[in-house]
């Protein structure tokens, strides 16, 4: 066994998996832990997995911008930009990306993007990351912030902010928990259970965000003509409600040629951050190149 540590590291939590060089998809959880709060502490934990699961590889997917080895902005943990994981753990190989990009290769490798070339992962949460899939490698841009689609505006009224972007506003969770609150309900996922029952009130809340969401897509399809739309994140557990209602708003704003891309929910759910962590850690830093 040529062992893969694996790390999928976000603002709160961090969750590490164990894996097999040849078997990613198959990796293991060890450890789910709150996210480190000092570079030192993020080091102090990685270095000693290391060396206890005998691991020559190691992945790690952050919540921010990534170029080759080097964690370029991570808003959230602050304490990791401009830290370069090959000079830290030397000697090992290292896969480093966006949290959301290991989600697509995840989904590329081993789920609902198998086979294609072009696709367009959404992980829908609190906030949206998105990635790429463009003629078989994930696309990390100029300065490896590409693919940043919860900034994407479909509002010239709109005056623009700089902790969330337009589409954020309008159809990540915290939009879905304001929209809930307006009927008297918690939080998001209340909001989609009465949608699902029926709830003519719940089902008319939802056109808003769903527009919003589908004329962003449409946007996206227009640009890169993806062969799939993937809902991951939170969110993707309300597929089976949001994909009609998106079907209609994506497909209204493109070209009849281009009409009827696929809209797929992502296979890997909680998981997809720690199996494309463990895909990129066996792959090292050609990771994007997916064919």
């Amino acid at each position: 066994m040529s062992a893969v540590l694996a790390i999928d590291l976000g603002g709160t939590r961090c969750r590490v998996g164990l894996a097999d060089s040849a078997d990613p998809a198959g990796v293991t959880l060890l450890e789910d832990v709150p996210a480190p709060q000092s570079r030192a502490e993020f080091l102090d934990l990685v270095r000693p997995l290391l060396a206890q699961h005998g691991a020559s590889a190691l992945g790690v997917g952050i919540p921010g911008l990534a170029q080759g080895t080097v964690c370029r902005w991570v808003p959230n943990l602050p304490y990791l930009d401009g830290l370069d994981l090959a000079e830290a753990f030397a000697g090992t190989l290292i896969g480093l990306g966006n949290d959301a990009q290991l989600c697509l290769l995840a989904e590329v490798r081993a789920g609902a993007a198998t086979g294609l070339s072009d696709a367009l992962l959404l992980a829908i949460g609190t906030g949206i990351g998105s990635a790429v899939l463009a003629s078989g490698t994930i696309i990390s841009g100029h300065a490896g912030g590409a693919c940043s689609f919860g900034w994407a505006t479909a509002d010239l009224a709109d005056s623009g902010e700089d902790v969330s972007g337009w589409l954020e506003r309008q159809a990540a969770g915290r939009a879905l928990d304001q929209l809930a609150q307006t009927l008297g309900l918690a939080k998001g996922h209340d909001l989609i259970a009465a949608a699902r029952c029926g709830d003519p009130a719940a089902l008319a809340l939802l056109t808003r965000p769903m527009a919003a969401l589908g004329a962003a897509i449409g946007s996206a399809v227009a640009l890169l003509d993806p062969a799939a739309i993937i809902i991951a994140g939170g969110v993707a557990d309300a597929f089976d409600v949001m994909e009609s209602l998106l079907r209609s708003q994506v497909d209204r704003r493109l070209p009849p040629h281009l009409r009827g891309v696929a809209l797929l929910p992502a296979r890997h759910g909680a998981k997809a951050g720690l199996v494309g962590a463990a895909y990129a850690g066996a792959l090292g830093p050609n990771w994007r190149r997916t064919e």
